[in-house]
């Protein structure tokens, strides 16, 4: 069936009424929209209270009451005309705009689908002024406060076939409080209020950028957040970065703000996403609030009606430096960058004896299939830390002289077997260079026992030290395997560990194939992996890192990596997946029995090693109990 052919009308100018409707289907979609425009015109006003009023969801009510510069009567109908607007006056403001808002169409555009009264008194007014309905109203003497007040009711009225679309009540108020907390969130310096039906909902008070965020963001956030402020050049990047362990399941955790103003870039998520690469594996989302500070000539925001959208002059040079600023801050530990842990556990988060509540874990057993290929007893397995395994050879070469050099000598202990000294919970037993080491220069301290061949306690200046074996050790081989990696592919030699017998094992037709179609991306990787027969491989090398494991498993998962995401993208888009592969099946497994001077070397290697606050999961690798909440526990002092 064909569509009528539309009758043919002459081309003829649009009414203001007409033209304001459309403007209003571009800045006016639903309750929210008018919530953002009204605060921003408020924030530019100057204003350090607002007050945000809502009934049905903003369907029926919106108003915001601020304490700003106020507008002149003689300029309130001004204000109610379309493109008419205080903030710019030529191409040039426009393309060096620094206001929040600019375009000059929000209030015409509100008015011509809600009933608007604008109340406003300018600090040297004797009285307030109001004016209702277009910018055709009347301006006349009112009572009110230092400020301005627009009140919004019955948004749609007269468009009802719009007001159909919207949601329930309670979805469109979700979406106006979504709106306030944004804004509210970038702006510590200016006090909100914000009640529905007549009823108080928030209320931040003026106060600093953390207090802000905490409270809008819980303390899950507050307690596992990193904060960052870098410069370069024109750009100033600042605010906190989540830690992984404040990771969500959907990405409702995330604001980004240029220039003051809440965005929806692409090109700064996926910055943003790409730092957390090496410490946020899966399907989390983490969580942060950036803002970036650059001049506003460098930055377009006039994309979108709804100015959610911005395109940057230099969009390279912008990812790149908001990707490493964020990584850099990864990057460092609690443990070395500040000299604490990560959030210490509170009294209140460990059950006293009489109500335990423990994880269910299977019982010890005697012997256990190991990453490194064979059955062992665990008091007889060869460690994983022992001076010139695999661990020692690709230990970071570390700063000469200071604390860094006393370092080496303090691991000079390890090799001699001198076990006791090495276990000293104070001080350590020997001084060398400018002044002698003390337990401040070993931030998680040294290592007391083993608890259920999983966990390593250690006792620091500040308590007690719990260490999850296996996720600390996996970040630190992950870490080494990469950097040996970055190298392999600038040109130097990987380090790699020749078989005095190969490997061999029973492969099917899929592997055999791919290992000899990816070979060059094998041998990138230090695997030497050849076909013997049909159904036979052999694993000639292995990267010395992973020289003491088990060289089958590592060929299986490397093939099964290399097939699944192409030789070329497995070494770029999917690098950090296989290294994490690589290192969990590498690193010390549960149950293993662990020397006092092992543990401690696995607390050193964590001090000079990058993100080993977290696992290559996300999950983190220690915690603090502090003397404090071990007092509360016993009641020592009450």
């Amino acid at each position: 069936m064909n569509a009528p052919v539309p009758a043919h009308r002459p081309i003829q100018q649009l009414n203001d009424q007409l033209i304001s409707q459309i403007a209003a289907g571009e800045v006016v979609e639903r309750p929210s929209a008018v919530v953002k425009e009204l605060l921003e015109n408020a924030l530019d006003a100057g204003a350090t209270q607002i007050t945000v009023r809502l009934e049905e969801g903003g369907v029926k009510r919106i108003a915001i009451t601020d304490n700003g510069r106020g507008i002149e009567p003689e300029q309130l109908p001004l204000a109610m005309a379309r493109h008419a607007t205080s903030k710019i006056a030529s191409l040039h403001d426009l393309e060096h705009v620094g206001t929040l808002g600019f375009r000059g169409e929000a209030l015409a555009s509100i008015a011509s689908v809600a009933a608007v009264r604008i109340t406003s008194r300018t600090p040297g007014a004797a009285h307030a002024y109001e004016i209702v309905g277009s910018h055709e109203g009347t301006v006349a003497p009112s009572s009110g406060a230092f400020g301005t007040t627009i009140d919004v009711q019955d948004l749609y009225f007269n468009t009802p076939a719009r007001r159909k679309f919207l949601k329930s009540e309670q979805t469109e108020y979700g979406h106006c409080a979504e709106v306030v907390r944004r804004i509210a969130l970038s702006r510590p310096d200016v006090a909100f209020s914000l009640t529905h039906n007549g009823r108080t909902i928030d209320h931040w008070n003026v106060g600093e950028a953390a207090k802000r965020s905490a409270q809008i963001l819980g303390s899950d956030f507050a307690d596992a957040r990193l904060q960052l402020d870098e410069s370069a050049g024109p750009l100033r990047l600042h605010g906190y970065a989540g830690l992984p362990t404040a990771s969500k399941a959907r990405a409702d955790g995330q604001f980004f703000y240029v220039n003051g103003r809440f965005v929806r870039d692409k090109l700064l998520v996926h910055a943003v996403r790409a730092a957390y690469q090496d410490v946020l594996h899966g399907d989390r989302f983490p969580s942060y609030v950036l803002s970036l500070d650059l001049d506003p000539a460098l930055v377009d925001v006039n994309v979108h009606p709804s100015k959610i959208e911005v395109r940057f002059r230099d969009s390279r040079a912008v990812h790149q430096f908001v990707f490493h600023a964020v990584q850099r801050a990864l990057a460092q530990t609690s443990a070395t960058a500040h000299g604490s842990a990560p959030a210490p556990i509170s009294a209140a988060e460990v059950r006293p004896s009489g109500t335990p509540q423990w994880d269910a874990r299977p019982a010890p057993r005697p012997h256990e299939q190991t990453s490194f290929g064979a059955q062992l007893a665990p008091s007889y397995s060869p460690s994983p830390f022992a001076p010139g395994s695999r661990w020692d050879d690709a230990r970071p070469q570390p700063e000469t002289g200071g604390v860094a050099q006393r370092l080496e000598s303090y691991g000079a202990l390890f090799a001699a077997g001198e076990a006791s000294r090495a276990a000293a919970p104070v001080g350590v037993p020997f001084a060398s260079g400018e002044r002698p080491l003390s337990s401040d220069d070993f931030p998680l301290g040294f290592a007391l026992a083993q608890l259920h061949g999983i966990y390593i306690l250690a006792q620091n200046t500040k308590g007690l030290v719990l260490v999850d074996m296996h996720a600390a050790h996996e970040r630190i081989l992950y870490e080494q395997i990469k950097n040996a990696l970055d190298a392999r592919l600038e040109g130097e030699e990987l380090q790699v560990q020749q078989m005095l017998i190969p490997v061999t094992f029973y492969a099917d037709a899929v592997e055999v194939a791919t290992a000899q179609d990816h070979a060059d991306t094998l041998k990138t990787l230090g695997f030497d992996i050849a076909a013997l027969s049909p159904t036979t491989l052999a694993v000639r090398t292995v990267p010395t890192l992973l020289k003491n494991a088990d060289a089958q498993t590592l060929a299986r998962d490397v093939l099964r990596d290399v097939r699944e995401y192409g030789g070329s993208r497995v070494l770029i888009e999917r690098r950090n997946e296989l290294l994490g592969t690589l290192a969990c099946h590498t690193a010390v497994r549960a149950n293993r029995v662990l020397a006092v001077q092992e543990m401690n070397a696995l607390l050193r290697q964590m001090e000079i090693t990058e993100r080993s606050d977290q696992c290559n999961h996300g999950r983190p690798t220690w915690v603090q109990l502090e003397i404090s909440a071990l007092d509360k526990l016993f009641l020592r002092g009450q």
